[in-house]
């Protein structure tokens, strides 16, 4: 049987649910060459990766560089796409974008997609029973950021949308802006980004979310 040969080179990309999400993954974990056509998309999470290609429907494989800091490989995903490297720097991403990330171009209406990407690629979820009080169970919903630009405009999306604030933080040792959300606040941005069962979404993390929701009854959809 013959291998398939290249893709056709992209002419556009067109936003959904999916190309929001993979936006959201490209703004955490992504990276634009300076030469206008590389694009290099690195996570420890093989999971995260495949739904990279799915959602830029990419036929690149999956490849391993090793870190300078730990020594270790790590999976990562190295291709030449002009059309989508286009997309890209047309919605608001530069070749060194981790601290002078600002908006980005994301349609209203994908808006929450393109927070479950951020959420999967720089953010976490993290519960606790506190000792301080009987039977208190706690649950903060974080967002990461290095640029303070881009993390505060998330934060106003945020507002505008759901009335939530949250809490921003930058703690010192690891330069990176946190933007925190506690019990309530949480779960209105999560029921939001978890819309439905049919979505892409790094598996793993959403089943830890829904553990720790079932312990207070809640449910995401």
């Amino acid at each position: 049987m013959a291998k398939p040969g290249p893709k056709p080179k992209r002419e556009e990309v067109v936003w959904s649910p999916e190309v929001a999400y993979g936006v959201g993954l490209f703004v955490t974990d992504g990276c634009l060459s300076k030469d206008g056509r590389h694009l290099d998309f690195t996570s420890k999470d093989v999971e995260q990766l495949k739904n990279f290609k799915k959602c830029f429907d990419l036929n690149t494989k999956i490849s391993y560089k090793t870190s300078g800091y730990t020594n270790k490989k790590c999976p990562r995903l190295q291709f030449s796409d002009v059309g989508l490297y286009r997309f890209f720097v047309s919605i608001g991403m530069t070749p060194a974008k981790t601290k002078t990330l600002g908006t980005i171009d994301v349609p209203d209406e994908y808006y929450f997609d393109f927070l479950r990407g951020h959420l999967d690629g720089d953010g976490c979820f993290y519960s606790y029973w506190d000792k301080r009080w009987k039977s208190s169970f706690m649950f903060y919903l974080v967002f990461a950021a290095y640029s303070e630009l881009h993390i505060k405009w998330i934060r106003e999306i945020l507002r505008e949308n759901l009335n939530v604030s949250g809490h921003l933080n930058k703690p010192s040792e690891r330069r990176i802006f946190q933007l925190k959300f506690a019990k309530e606040e949480s779960f209105k941005i999560l029921k939001k980004i978890y819309y439905t069962e049919d979505i892409v979404c790094l598996s793993r993390k959403r089943l830890k979310i829904e553990k720790a929701l079932g312990i207070m009854g809640k449910q995401l959809s």
